[in-house]
């Protein structure tokens, strides 16, 4: 039985915050798994340099409540680590950290400042033999998971497992979507990298969420709550309840049920857990084929698999709202976006839909359009 724990938590106010992150290590007795000058790691979700009221980024808040939690029991060994969409220098890290309110006292002093990355074997029969990881990850003794609740436009959704891909150092990430192009390799390679890093702890910040266009385009939506757990595929689990979604409808859960990662049964505890209403709203790339109301009920789920397979999403931009900054052309994994006279150029060709584009554009310019593939 794996346990996560759920705590209400209304604001992100620091003595709110703390009190949730309070609650939540004292129900999974957090401080028996510390040892005095244990290097411990807190990972959050820095998609790009954001605001924290944007909702793409782990709210400061969160970070500087664990690492007060820590510090007062003598934990001082503590790095906090990630890396980025785009570059990973201390040049460009030092905008993101600043960007997202992370250069404060009580964060900043323990910011990384070690951007190399080692090569880490896995584990005999899986999919990718070694992974790139940037070196805090390959040296913390125990690591805290510190997502942020989002949608996402090629994994449905980001919650603990995605967000380990930021263990990846930089455009490396773009590298691991061109050898994984199709989503059930790419969810199949996340549940392998989760099993690499091995997070001791997720700790998810769903005080404010993001719906609709996720990761870096959504709408924010408040949502109040924070989830807990050793187990993060039942954090996972939880957290996709909680968005009013279907667990068995996201790409990474169905790919960590086939590897036998699953929990057989989570025990929530704490606060209740009450389903979203509204749901969350789904990106656009991963809403669906548009058939509910014109096809009988009995032969939607059909008729959705046919369209699915004559139909593709595919990025397109509003050259009206993009300012040629080239961010999209950095993060394309197939290197097929150009940047002429300062806008954007999308071609569909050798496009793999991964939606990177869109989720690195900070004017939101970038859309999903569906047509009919090799179109």
């Amino acid at each position: 039985m794996s346990v996560v724990n759920a705590v209400f938590t209304p604001s992100y106010e620091e003595g709110t915050v703390y009190e949730a992150v309070a609650k939540h290590f004292e129900a999974l007795k957090v401080e028996r798994e510390l040892t005095p000058g244990m290097r411990i790691l807190l990972k959050p979700n820095l998609l790009y340099g954001k605001k924290p009221e944007a909702g793409v980024t782990t709210n400061p808040a969160i970070l500087k409540a664990v690492i007060r939690w820590l510090t007062e029991r003598g934990f001082t060994n503590i790095v906090v680590a990630e890396s980025s969409g785009g570059l990973y220098n201390a040049e460009y890290m030092r905008g993101v950290y600043g960007a997202s309110g992370l250069r404060v006292p009580g964060i900043q002093e323990y910011l990384n400042k070690d951007f190399t990355f080692k090569a880490v074997p896995t584990r005999e029969g899986f999919q990718t033999r070694v992974f790139n990881l940037i070196t805090p990850v390959t040296e913390a003794e125990y690591i805290i998971n510190l997502p942020k609740l989002k949608t996402h436009a090629m994994t449905t959704v980001s919650c603990g497992v995605k967000n380990l891909f930021g263990t990846i150092p930089g455009l490396q990430k773009p590298d691991m979507h061109r050898r994984y192009p199709q989503t059930e390799d790419f969810v199949w390679m996340l549940c392998e990298l989760c099993e690499t890093v091995k997070p001791s702890l997720t700790l998810l910040d769903a005080v404010d969420s993001m719906e609709g266009n996720g990761p870096g385009g959504g709408t924010v939506r408040h949502t109040g709550l924070t989830l807990c757990a050793r187990d993060v595929y039942a954090l996972d689990v939880t957290a996709v309840r909680f968005m009013g979604l279907a667990p068995d409808a996201m790409p990474h859960l169905r790919a960590a049920r086939e590897m036998g990662l699953l929990p057989e049964r989570i025990d929530v505890t704490g606060d209740e857990v009450v389903p979203c209403s509204p749901a969350f709203r789904l990106p656009d790339a991963v809403k669906s084929t548009g058939f509910d109301d014109a096809v009988p009920k009995l032969l939607r789920k059909p008729t959705e698999f046919v369209m699915d397979r004559l139909l593709r999403s595919y990025p397109h931009v509003d050259r009206s709202k993009c300012v040629g900054c080239g961010k999209c052309a950095e993060s394309c994994p197939q290197k097929i976006i150009q940047i002429t006279d300062k806008k954007a150029g999308m071609p569909r060709k050798n496009c793999i839909s991964c939606f990177c584009c869109q989720e690195m554009c900070p004017v939101h310019a970038i859309s999903v359009k569906r047509g009919l593939r090799g179109l």
